[in-house]
Parts: structure tokens; sequence; C-alpha cells
């Protein structure tokens, strides 16, 4: 179960990086921080994500679907 709420609050963090960077994008304001600042946290945040999901897999704690269809 805690597994479940880290990837959920990660995918909330990677959400929200995504609007932070459109808002960037969209004001163009050079006193602001970069664009790809922001997507850069998204791209980690997505690694950690996949990461967790094989640790998770490979010691037990999360069983994927014995049967996809």
């Amino acid at each position: 179960m805690l597994i479940k709420i880290i990837v959920v609050g990660l995918l909330a963090f990677m959400i929200y990086n995504l609007f932070r960077a459109l808002f960037i994008m969209n004001k163009n304001d050079p006193n602001k921080p970069p664009m790809s600042k922001f997507i850069g946290r998204r791209v980690i945040t997505s690694v950690a994500i996949v990461i967790l999901l094989l640790l998770g897999i490979l010691t037990g704690v999360i069983t994927p679907n014995p049967r996809p269809y």
C-alpha cells in the first residue's frame, strides 16, 4: 500500500512540474527559472517511478497481473 501512495505522490509531482513548465513557457519572463528545470524534474520523477516499480516487482511487494488479457 505504501508503494501505491508513493507512486501517486510522484505522479502528482510530475503533473505539477508539467504545468509549471507550461506557465513559464507561456509567460516568457526572463527573471523566472528556465523551463528545462521543470521538464528535467519531470523526467527524473518518471525514472524514479520506473525504478520504484521494478524494485517492487523484484522484491515481491508488487505482483504483476499473471494474465495480461
